[in-house]
């Protein structure tokens, strides 16, 4: 198994951080302004990059403000199954966002691929809880 994984420090609250990662709005404005999703555990968020690639994510985890994770249930063959955990921890004011990716079947060049994505959807993510502004893919 494969895994990705990132951390980054958020100069923002965990529960700004928490609604960026659960609300529709906040998903919007960091990773795809094409989503539908609902913070809710067992529901399942669609989230679309294009006419050609989506994927659908099933809410395993919400431990607010703490804690989020997904199990990818539709999509890219590479991702189903594969699950995506964004853990935090605040002090001061700042948080520290720990990012992975997990359960990939192996370090493929599509893993590589996204590997490098979400390092900056990440940085969007850091930059929408920062400034108000973020860079999701628009269509």
């Amino acid at each position: 198994m494969a895994n990705i994984r990132h951390n980054l420090t958020i100069k923002a609250s965990a529960e700004q951080v928490f609604y960026a990662i659960t609300s529709e709005k906040g998903l919007r404005g960091w990773w795809t302004n094409s989503v539908t999703a609902k913070p809710e555990e067992g529901h399942i968020n669609s989230f679309k990059f294009g006419d050609k690639y989506f994927n659908k994510m099933k809410i395993t985890t919400l431990n607010s403000p703490i804690e989020v994770v997904w199990e990818c249930v539709d999509g890219d063959k590479e991702w189903i199954g594969t699950n995506l955990s964004f853990e935090m921890n605040e002090k001061e004011g700042t948080t520290l966002l720990k990012f992975s990716h997990l359960n990939w079947a192996g370090e493929t060049e599509f893993f590589g691929f996204c590997s490098h994505h979400w390092g900056r959807y990440l940085d969007s993510l850091k930059s929408l809880c920062e400034t108000g502004n973020g860079q999701p893919f628009t269509e």
